[in-house]
C-alpha cells in the first residue's frame, strides 16, 4: 500500500521548494541532507510530504519520549491509513544490573515495564515485517540490542482456515513463542484452551484477540473478537501470530547457543582459578549453569538479553541486532533536532561499557555480555542508507556531511523571527519586572532563562515578592509535571516561567511574547550560538515576539545568534510584503482549548465526596479513559485523569464513608 497524506493544508512558503529539493537529493543518491527549518516553519509537514512522495519506509529519530510522542501523534494525523508506530524504551523505571567493588555491593537489575509501550514496540516490529507503508517514530532506544529479525520472522505462526494442524501442535508452538497458557486471566501474551477452541491474545494487540476453532486435525474457523466482551469482530482468512518476545530463538539454535555458553563459562572459570579468584569462579559457574538450565527448559531466563550475541550466533565484538535491522535496505532516516539527538546517540555506548566491565571482572556476567549493548556511533552510521537531519540549528557534523542544506525560513502563518534587544546587566531585574508588567497587562506570557537552578529558584522567589505570578522549571521536574506546568502557563494560571536549559527545544507556546535571557554574555553550552537561537525561537509563535538579552558585552555567540535571526527575519518580511501576508499569533484550535479548559474548571469545583461504591466506579471509569488516552499518545489528558484517580483514592484512605444526602438537600 502507498502512503496517503491527509491534510487540509498544502505546502506553502518555502515548503514546496524544500520538499522538492529533499526528494531530488534522495532520488539522486545523496546519503545525507539537512533540513534547516526555523521554529514553526512546519518541518514535520515537510517530512510527511517527503515520505509521501518517496513512498519508502521511514524511521524518525527523536531525542526523548515526549517529543517522539508528539511527532507520532502528528504523523498519525497525516497518515491515518498507513502504519505509524511508536518505539521507545518500555521501562517506567529501570535500575540496571551493577556491581560496586568498593563496598562489595551487587545491585540486581530492577525494572517496571510499561505494558502499553511494550505492545507498541511489538506493533512496530510486526508492521515492519508485514508492510512497507510504515513510519516508526523512535527514541534512542532504537539503537539498543534487540533479537535477530530473521528468527523473529521465521518463527511466526501462520494460521488460515483449512490448514492441517493439530491443536496440541499449535499449543507447543505458542509456548516456543513465549506465550503463556492462562485459562483465567486472559491478557496480552497469553492463550487459553477450551476443548477444540484456542484463543490467543497477540503481543502487538491490546483490544483484539484471535479465536482458532479446530475440527479434528484441521483449522475450521478463524475469528477476531473483543477479549473483554467476547463479541466477534470479524471472520479471518489468515492471521500471523508473532513472537511474544523479541529475544526468540529456534530450538536448534538454542541448543548450539547453550553449548557455546557452556564452553565460554568453562574458559572464564579456568581464568578466575588461575588468578586465585575462587569466589568469582564459583559465582560465574553457578549463575551461568542456572541460566543455561532455564534456557534449555523454557527457552527464556532472567537477563536473557546478556546472552543475545551467543543466541543469535554472532561473532564476538560484532554489532548487536537493533530495530534498524528490521527495516528494509531502502528505508529513510529523519533525525529530528539532530544537534541534540546525534550527540546523544554517540554517548550511549561508553556508559554501558563502563558498567559491564565491573560485572564481568567480578564474575557476575560472562564476557559475551559486553555485546549486549547499544550501537556505537560508527555502527549506527553504517546502518544509515539515506538520512535527513532536521534542526533549526544543525551541528557541525550534519553540516560537514550533508550533500546539501535545505533552508526553510518562511512560516505558513507569516510570523517573523522576534526582534532582539541587548540591555546592560546593571538594573536588569528592575527592567525585567517592568517588561513583565507590560506583557501581563496585555494577557501575554513571559519566559525567563537563567544559568543555574539556584538562580532560577531565587529569581522566582524575588518576582513573587512583587506580586508576579511565576513558577520555575528544571531537570528535577518529571515529564508529566512539566507538561502540566506548560498547560497552566497557557491557561493563564501564572504569567512567567523561569527555567534553564529546558526552555530550548519543544516549548512552542503562542502566548509567549517575551523571552528574557539573563547573563547572555556568559559563554558556554547554555549561551552558545545554537543554544541562543533555540531560545530565541520560543518567542517566534507570537506576532509581537521580542527577545531581551541582558549582557555587558556582545560575545561571538550573541553576534552569531543576532545576525542569523536578523537575516531570517529579513527573508520573512520580504516574503510577507510580496504576498500581502499580515503575521498573526498562532491560536490553538477550539477543541483543544475546550479540552484543557474542562480540566481547569473541574479543578476549581468544590471536591465532592463519594460513597465507596461510587468512588470505585469512578476510579474504574477514569482508569479505562486514562489507558485509552495513553494509547492515543494524549499524555496530557492521561496525566489529568491520573490525578483524578489519585484524588479519589486519597478520599478513600482513612475516611469513613459519608452518609448520603437526602434528595431535599441534594
Amino acid at each position: 500500500m502507498d502512503f496517503k497524506l491527509v491534510s487540509k493544508f498544502q505546502p506553502t512558503g518555502d515548503q514546496p521548494e524544500a520538499v522538492s529539493r529533499l526528494v531530488q537529493g534522495v532520488n539522486q543518491g545523496d546519503k545525507e541532507q539537512t533540513l534547516l527549518g526555523v521554529t514553526g516553519s512546519g518541518k514535520t509537514f515537510t517530512m510527511a510530504n517527503v515520505i509521501a512522495r518517496l513512498n519508502r519506509p521511514a524511521l524518525v529519530l527523536a531525542h526523548n519520549k515526549t517529543l517522539a510522542a508528539q511527532l507520532c501523534s502528528e504523523f498519525r494525523e497525516f497518515f491515518p491509513e498507513n502504519a505509524v508506530e511508536y518505539f521507545v524504551s518500555y521501562y517506567d523505571y529501570y535500575q540496571p544490573e551493577a556491581y560496586i567493588a568498593q563496598t562489595d555491593t551487587y545491585i540486581e537489575k530492577d525494572s517496571a515495564i510499561n505494558d502499553e509501550i511494550d505492545k507498541l514496540r511489538h506493533s512496530a516490529t510486526c508492521a515492519l515485517s508485514e508492510r512497507r507503508d510504515v513510519i516508526i517514530v523512535a527514541s534512542v532506544s532504537c539503537i539498543y540490542s534487540l533479537g535477530d529479525p530473521i528468527d523473529y520472522r521465521t518463527m511466526v505462526i501462520s494460521l488460515r482456515p483449512g490448514k492441517e494442524m493439530e491443536r496440541d501442535e499449535l499449543l507447543k508452538r505458542l509456548v516456543e513463542l513465549q506465550y503463556e497458557r492462562n485459562d483465567i486471566n486472559f491478557i496480552r501474551n497469553k492463550f487459553r484452551v477450551r476443548g477444540d477452541v484456542v484463543e490467543i491474545f497477540p503481543a502487538e494487540s491490546s483490544d483484539k484477540a484471535v479465536r482458532v476453532e479446530f475440527f479434528g486435525d484441521e483449522i475450521e474457523r478463524l475469528r477476531e473478537f473483543n477479549p473483554l466482551t467476547g463479541d466477534v469482530l470479524s471472520e479471518l482468512g489468515h492471521i500471523a501470530i508473532y513472537p511474544a518476545s523479541h529475544y526468540i530463538v529456534p530450538r536448534d539454535k538454542m541448543e548450539k547457543a547453550i553449548a557455546d555458553l557452556h564452553e565460554e563459562m568453562e574458559k572464564q572459570v579456568a581464568f578466575f582459578k588461575e588468578q586465585g579468584k575462587l569466589i568469582e569462579a564459583q559465582r560465574i559457574e553457578q549463575r551461568t549453569r542456572y541460566d543455561m538450565e532455564m534456557l534449555a527448559e523454557i527457552g527464556f531466563c532472567k537477563g536473557i538479553e546478556n546472552y543475545s550475541r551467543v543466541l543469535s550466533g554472532r561473532e564476538p565484538g560484532s554489532a548487536p541486532f537493533t530495530l534498524l535491522d528490521y527495516f528494509p535496505d531502502d528505508f529513510l532516516l529523519f533525525v529530528d533536532e539532530s544537534h541534540v539527538t546525534l550527540p546523544q546517540v554517540r554517548g550511549m555506548f561508553a556508559g554501558d561499557r563502563a558498567r559491564k566491565e565491573q560485572l564481568v571482572q567480578y564474575g557476575f556476567r560472562l564476557p559475551s555480555a559486553f555485546d549486549n549493548r547499544p550501537l556505537n556511533f560508527d555502527e549506527f552510521y553504517s546502518h544509515i542508507r539515506q538520512a535527513v537531519f532536521v534542526s533549526a540549528t544543525p551541528g557541525d557534523l550534519e553540516l560537514e556531511k550533508s550533500a546539501q542544506v535545505v533552508e526553510q525560513v518562511i512560516r505558513p502563518t507569516g510570523l517573523l523571527d522576534p526582534l532582539i534587544t541587548v540591555k546592560p546587566t546593571d538594573g536588569q531585574i528592575d527592567d525585567l519586572i517592568s517588561e513583565i508588567n507590560l506583557r501581563t497587562e496585555k494577557g501575554e506570557r513571559v519566559l525567563v532563562t537563567t544559568l543555574t537552578k539556584k538562580m532560577a529558584e531565587d529569581l522566582t522567589g524575588f518576582l513573587e515578592g512583587y506580586g508576579i505570578k511565576v513558577r520555575y522549571m528544571h531537570h528535577d521536574i518529571d515529564t508529566v509535571e512539566r507538561m502540566e506546568i506548560i498547560r497552566d502557563l497557557r491557561l493563564g494560571d501564572f504569567d512567567v516561567l523561569v527555567g534553564i536549559n529546558l526552555l530550548r527545544e519543544g516549548l512552542d507556546i503562542p502566548e509567549v511574547s517575551l523571552v528574557a535571557i539573563l547573563d547572555a554574555d556568559k559563554e558556554g553550552f547554555l549561551r552558545s550560538g545554537r543554544s541562543l537561537i533555540q531560545t530565541i525561537g520560543r518567542a517566534a509563535r507570537n506576532a509581537g515576539g521580542q527577545v531581551i538579552m541582558y549582557a555587558d558585552e556582545v560575545t561571538p555567540s550573541m553576534e552569531y545568534a543576532i545576525t542569523e535571526t536578523e537575516r531570517r527575519r529579513g527573508i520573512q518580511q520580504r516574503y510577507n510584503e510580496e504576498h500581502g501576508i499580515t503575521p498573526k499569533t498562532i491560536t490553538k484550535s477550539v477543541a483543544e482549548i475546550l479540552e484543557i479548559s474542562t480540566h481547569k474548571e473541574d479543578g476549581k469545583k468544590k471536591k465532592k465526596r463519594y460513597t465507596p461504591a461510587e468512588r470505585q466506579q469512578l476510579i474504574e471509569q477514569y482508569t479505562k479513559e486514562m489507558r485509552a488516552a495513553a494509547k492515543l499518545l494524549e499524555f496530557e489528558h492521561a496525566a489529568y485523569l491520573r490525578d483524578k484517580i489519585k484524588e479519589l483514592e486519597g478520599q478513600g484512605a482513612g475516611h469513613a464513608p459519608l452518609p448520603r444526602k437526602s434528595k431535599r438537600n441534594a
